[in-house]
């Protein structure tokens, strides 16, 4: 017989620093003192959610310092097999924690986040911090400023404890994943033969291995559900015109401005609902950043909703089992009395295509340009710097077509207020290709993502742990959830409600 867990509020500071004690790995040894599996209610400050976080150190259970130091020890711990993080500001993350416990102390008015642990996406520009965005002629840049996100983060009361590592500009990582000549290659906290996931996969890693409470990401094809699919998180990737790119290495303008997304990764749905808010909103420099006002997901009443899903979309089917569990999904939507259909958006590999054309038409040219502004003279091998310049006429048409169809897909989801569908194929890459078993049989198209297309239409999408693969053992499966366009608080109350059936998140053997 099992004992009961200690509600948070009668948890003393002895339990909850105890739990995180025995959390922590020697650098080196290969399992560590945690369980593979915890229960939503784990009350280990390096694993519970960043919004309990902060509720304890508002209610002064803990103390900044003491939530700081513990993440530090477990980078430190972790960080040597994982090869997540980057940079570090340990020092500076210290004297901001006794800050902020000084301030609680004198009765100043705390943020949502306050001393709460965080990482930050290499992408990002952090004041005072080295941001390299994985190309070598950074590798030295500190930047004079944060980046939009960032900045607003720290206001809210988070703590920066590094950067996570990230492909070169994000897009340069190859078959590998995260990796790239500065830092090299991050690995899997669920399998260490295994990526993390790309681009954010080193952001991933480390909030999935309790490195970090959250960590914030971009998302270019599925650069923040990839990895959270990979290691068995939540993210969101907000509506496009949600959450400014200022101060990400590739922002706002140019041929990909409308695919560009940023958003919050963390263990925890709720995470991502406290996180939203916070980050979301024009900063009156990316331009394309409306005031929208975010909806409560808490106010969603559930059993209202017209949810369309699919398993498959006909052009690369994802094995046995993520299929399973997107109908498992759809199964506890019906349960709760909403009008649940099998259906999918119009010409997907279409919008895919005119995507890969309109932003393929200037050829390398903007990531020659990007190396040249950045100093970086060799480059990432999996940086593509291919393609020639298409002409106007061409570029012309890409971008009818790409609005074509997104008008075409905006009228087909005016039916449905949320799409259930898989977050990918599979699990996650192994390292060496070589070990990837044959896909599953069915129709293979290359270019397809179930990720991707969402970009390409900006409506808002995230991803949540579901599940646990058994074709490759003990690594995190999660399914994908795309809402209406600015209907992101649809999107986070369905993500919580398969949370609370599936489990969410769970530790991994690190």
């Amino acid at each position: 017989m099992t004992t009961p867990p200690v509600p948070p509020s009668r948890l003393s500071r002895r339990q909850l620093l105890g739990g995180a004690v025995a959390g922590i790995a020697a650098p080196g040894a290969t399992r560590a003192a945690v369980p593979a599996a915890a229960a939503p209610g784990d009350d280990d400050p390096l694993f519970m959610s960043a919004t309990r976080l902060a509720a304890l150190i508002r209610a002064r259970q803990l103390s900044a310092r003491e939530v700081v130091r513990l993440h530090i020890a477990r980078l430190e711990a972790v960080n040597p097999r994982l090869n997540a993080l980057g940079a570090t500001c340990f020092e500076r993350a210290l004297q901001e924690a006794a800050a902020a416990d000084a301030a609680l102390a004198r009765g100043a008015r705390c943020g949502p986040l306050h001393g709460v642990p965080m990482t930050i996406k290499d992408s990002f520009d952090t004041e005072g911090v080295i941001s390299t965005a994985g190309t070598l002629g950074r590798r030295g840049f500190v930047p004079k400023r944060d980046a939009t996100v960032v900045a607003r983060a720290r206001a809210a009361g988070a703590i920066l404890l590094g950067k996570s590592n990230t492909p070169e500009f994000t897009l340069g990582g190859g078959w590998k994943g995260t990796d790239n000549l500065v830092y090299g290659l991050t690995r899997n906290p669920y399998d260490t033969d295994y990526q993390p996931g790309a681009s954010s996969g080193g952001a991933a890693a480390i909030v999935a291995a309790g490195g970090a409470s959250f960590d914030i990401g971009s998302d270019f094809g599925g650069s923040l559900r990839g990895p959270a699919n990979a290691c068995g998180l939540a993210a969101l990737k907000p509506t496009h015109g949600r959450v400014p790119r200022s101060g990400h290495i590739i922002g706002y303008g140019g041929p990909y401005d409308s695919f560009q997304g940023i958003g919050p990764i963390a263990r925890r749905v709720e995470d991502l609902a406290l996180l939203l808010p916070i980050i979301a909103g024009p900063d009156h420099q990316d331009a394309a950043i409306e005031p929208v006002p975010l909806g409560d997901p808490a106010a969603v009443e559930l059993s209202r909703l017209r949810v369309a899903w699919f398993a498959s979309n006909g052009l690369n089917a994802p094995t046995p089992e993520n299929q399973a569990l997107v109908r498992q999904a759809a199964a506890w939507f019906r349960e709760l009395g909403c009008r649940v259909v099998e259906d999918l958006p119009p010409k997907m590999a279409a919008l895919s295509a005119a995507r890969f054309a309109y932003a393929g038409a200037p050829g390398s040219d903007p990531m020659r340009r990007l190396l040249a502004a950045s100093g970086t003279t060799q480059a990432s091998p999996g940086l593509y710097l291919g393609g020639e310049e298409a002409p106007v006429a061409e570029l012309t048409r890409a971008a009818e077509a790409l609005d074509a169809i997104r008008s075409e897909q905006l009228a087909w989801i005016e039916r449905y207020d949320l799409i259930l569908c898989p977050a990918g194929t599979r699990a996650a890459l192994p390292i060496d290709l070589e070990r990837l078993p044959p896909p599953p049989p069915g129709p293979r198209v290359a270019g397809i993502s179930y990720l991707g297309v969402f970009n390409n239409n900006g409506w808002p999408a995230g991803v949540v742990r579901t599940g646990t693969s058994s074709l490759d053992p003990g690594l995190p499966l999660g399914i994908q959830v795309v809402g209406q366009p600015w209907r992101d608080e649809l999107v986070l109350a369905a993500m919580a409600h398969i949370e609370r059936r599936a489990g969410g998140y769970r530790r991994p053997p690190l």
